[in-house]
């Protein structure tokens, strides 16, 4: 039923924002065009700026709060205190019409005559809320769980209140907006009971980096509130757009967060809450099931199609009938307005002390005096630039964060308050440093660096750093492909805007380091193990895998994927792994499985492994991480690479042990290319190139196997040099060979972008790709392409000749 005051949800279009404000409008415009789809949208209605309108005037509220308003300071907002208290008061004598409770209570009535005292969600929603350039999130309070008509009543009277809390009237000054010109619609919308199951948020693109082919769905148990606040570091999950409703997985990544706390309703009746202790067996589970993930992120993906926008949703599970719901959505404000393209590059030199560490938000570094804060009400103390360090933020912060530098909270993930804000306002952030507060003293002086991947670090004192900015999509494109060395999958979204043509090296080895930790022997013979403290390291790890290999596989899988994904369709070369004994021997529960070898450098490494019976099982893990991110996932353009692979013998083994494991050279366009490391693989190219599709230059091993130095020596160091005319010979043949037998063949390593000549060298000799660190790879671009526009030259000189 619609009258002057009230508007039912299936009756509302994305037009009516004038009438009942952005969130309602959105809302509205869901429930009427997207609920015949499937997405499931709580039913509800608006209470009509035009009701907000009559009430400010009946009660003569406008001169009032204009006289209230001449008085603020816009400058320092030194009496916003006194201002916002004064504009409240305002509203709390003002008296809501009779007609105006009769329209409410009737379209409340309406909304389930079969139940009584239905209870609903009451939420402001501004005429000039969740626009792209001011999303006004969390400026008005919403609130849960209200049941009957005077809780009702009560709670739109506060929504009413709120829209001149201190945070809201300095939000409207900083925006431009004049503090009487938006009104406040009121949604009721009916209750999810998330209390009783979890709750949480999807971004329709990744929120660090604004990569566009990713869903990010966050969540927690109970109301998503502590998400919001950041008081909970909540489950993450990175679903792949492109094959969302092609493959059988299209979950490519699964973080498990602490969630150590819940949020329920203190009781059965009205909206107060209670944050309780997280059982630990739920702490260890997901909130959300693969299916329940997909069905998200299905339904995020129809809704940003709908918007034509990336954006910014709320969920929320229902403990009473298990059945997911989406309960608002507004356009993503941050990445969707920037160029991805264009980027700042921070460069730090020298090792810092590392005070604390959490999640990065925002590629900048800062540095000031640290503030330590407990509360809103001590902002007195933050001085313009000093860094604010805080247990956690919520909206009465952001009167505030203007004058901050940057921002560390001790709770929190990404798709906290402080980090929606920190992105708004471009400041960096690290959330969930737990260790902030015991290590940073109030006035010490110090640096945040979130220029370094998901990982942000506060190092001790003012750092120096440097500062370049670069717009990738004005750099040419050579015809050499230009790829990337990556083995961090935290950086992959960011270095995908680079100039690139995919990635010519993954390693292994850093994800083993970072993510596994584990001997993948240990978990093949973990009822086996005897040291007890190694056993009970690998338990903690482990402990929602009822397999333990099983733990070792995935999560190796998510993170190929993760890079994968990130550079989809662009080939990702994923190089098996190729620790030393010594190296393999520091993973948990390495000693037991590994030799001790006076020159691990040249002794069990490499293919030499895959095959051998001391290590064969554990490098099945490895392959079936990349089966499963190539057949489930469906990332095929995943291609992988032997490494010190010393015989032709030898490379045939692997080939069979492989396809033994699940990969088949050739089945669904797998491509295995063998490192170009050894003498051996350039002397026997030709046999090689029967064995494998391609050649990778390694040009470190290569160097110092062909002048015989060992390049960890700092005696001999002087000596090693790529570009010895040995080592350029080598390189030159084995490229000419590969070419003769139509093979691709690539190089990775420093020299090209340090050397111009060394780059000139090798692509006047005919190699496909040269792989780069990501700090070398714009340097590197350059240099090939000086020495494609110099080859150019030379060439166009001998044909006139």
């Amino acid at each position: 039923m619609e009258n002057k005051f009230t508007i039912r949800f299936k009756d509302i279009r994305l037009k009516d924002i004038a009438k009942v404000g952005g969130k309602n409008a959105s809302i509205g415009e869901m429930y009427s065009q997207l609920s015949a789809v499937g997405i499931r949208i709580p039913d509800g209605f608006a209470i009509t700026a035009n009701a907000y309108n009559a009430f400010l005037n009946e009660n003569n509220c406008r001169d009032k709060l204009l006289a209230v308003f001449k008085e603020l300071d816009v400058q320092g907002f030194s009496n916003l205190k006194k201002i916002g208290e004064s504009a409240r008061e305002i509203i709390r004598q003002s008296i809501l019409s009779n007609e105006f409770v009769e329209a409410v209570l009737l379209a409340y009535t309406t909304l389930d005559s079969a139940q009584q005292n239905l209870s609903v969600a009451v939420r402001s929603s501004a005429t000039a809320e969740d626009l792209p350039e001011a999303s006004f999130a969390g400026q008005h309070e919403s609130f849960l769980n209200v049941k009957g008509d005077e809780a009702l009543i009560i709670a739109v009277k506060k929504c009413y209140v709120s829209m001149f809390t201190d945070r809201a009237i300095k939000y409207r000054e900083d925006n431009g907006f004049h503090q009487l010109d938006i009104a406040l619609s009121v949604g009721v919308q009916k209750m999810v009971r998330a209390d009783l199951a979890s709750s949480g948020v999807v971004f329709t693109i990744e929120p660090e980096s604004g990569f566009k082919d990713i869903v990010h769905v966050s969540g927690t148990w109970g109301l998503g509130e502590n998400i919001v606040q950041g008081t909970v570091t909540p489950d993450e999950f990175f679903v792949f757009k492109p094959l969302l409703n092609a493959v059988k997985n299209p979950i490519v990544s699964k973080k498990l967060g602490s969630k150590l706390r819940t949020m329920v309703y203190a009781d059965n009746n009205g909206d107060s809450t209670l944050n309780l202790d997280t059982p630990v067996n739920k702490q260890r589970q997901f909130v959300l099931s693969d299916m329940e993930i997909i069905n998200l992120s299905n339904w995020a993906f129809t809704i940003e199609k709908h918007y034509n926008k990336p954006m910014d949703i709320e969920w929320a599970k229902d403990g009473l009938n298990g059945d997911l719901y989406i309960v608002q959505a507004r356009p993503e404000t941050v990445h969707s307005r920037k160029n991805p393209y264009v980027f700042k590059e921070y460069l730090f030199s020298g090792k810092h002390t590392v005070l604390a560490s959490g999640t990065a938000v925002g590629n900048r570094v800062s540095a000031g005096s640290a503030r330590i804060l407990k509360s809103p009400a001590e902002s007195d103390k933050l001085l313009p630039g000093e860094i604010l360090v805080t247990e956690v933020t919520s909206p009465d912060w952001d009167p505030i964060l203007k004058k901050a530098g940057g921002i560390i909270t001790v709770k929190g993930g990404r798709t906290s308050h402080a980090s929606i804000v920190a992105r708004e306002i471009g400041l960096a952030a690290i959330v969930g440093a737990e260790d902030a507060l015991l290590n940073i003293i109030d006035g010490q002086q110090i640096t945040i660096s979130c220029a370094e991947g998901k990982t942000g670090f506060v190092y001790d004192g003012i750092q120096t750093w440097t500062e370049k900015e670069i717009d990738s999509s004005k750099i040419p494109m050579p015809a050499t492909a230009p790829m990337l060395i990556l083995g961090d999958p935290d950086k992959a979204f960011k270095y995908s805007f680079y100039p690139n043509k995919g990635i010519g090296l993954m390693r292994l080895e850093f994800i083993i380091s970072n993510s596994v930790k584990i001997h993948p022997m240990a978990l093949v013979k973990f009822n086996e193990l005897k040291d007890e403290k190694v056993i009970k390291e690998i338990e903690a790890l482990t402990y929602h895998y009822t397999d333990v290999k099983k733990y070792f596989s995935e999560k190796m899988a998510q993170a190929v994927a993760t890079i994968a994904c990130a550079f989809y369709p662009k080939e990702v070369i994923v190089r098996m792994s190729d620790f030393k004994t010594n190296e393999y021997a520091n993973l948990i529960g390495g000693k037991e499985f590994e030799p001790i070898e006076e020159n691990p450098m040249l002794g069990f490494r490499g293919a030499s492994r895959y095959y051998n019976e001391k290590y064969k099982e554990g490098f099945k893990l490895e392959c079936d991480a990349i089966k499963m991110v190539r057949n489930e996932m469906g990332l095929t353009n995943v291609k992988l690479m032997i490494p010190f692979c010393r015989t032709v013998a030898e490379g045939k083994k692997v080939i069979e042990v492989m396809k033994e494991f699940g990969l088949e050279k050739g089945v669904n366009g797998l491509e295995i290319y063998v490192m170009a490391e050894i003498p051996s693989n350039v002397l026997l190219a030709e046999q090689f190139a029967e064995v494998f599709d391609g050649f990778s230059i390694g040009s470190n091993d290569l160097t110092q196997l062909t002048l015989g130095i060992d390049r960890d020596s700092s005696i001999i160091s002087d000596l090693f040099d790529e570009q010895d005319l040995a080592s350029k010979i080598m390189i030159e043949t084995v490229i000419k060979k590969a070419k003769a037998c139509a093979r691709k063949i690539g190089l990775c390593g420093q020299a090209p972008s340090d050397h111009k000549d060394f780059a000139y060298f090798l692509v006047e000799k005919g190699i496909d790709s040269i792989s780069f660190n990501p700090d070398a790879l714009i340097s590197g671009v350059e240099n090939i392409n000086l020495a494609e526009e110099k080859l150019k030259q030379k060439r166009a000189l001998q044909f006139q000749s």
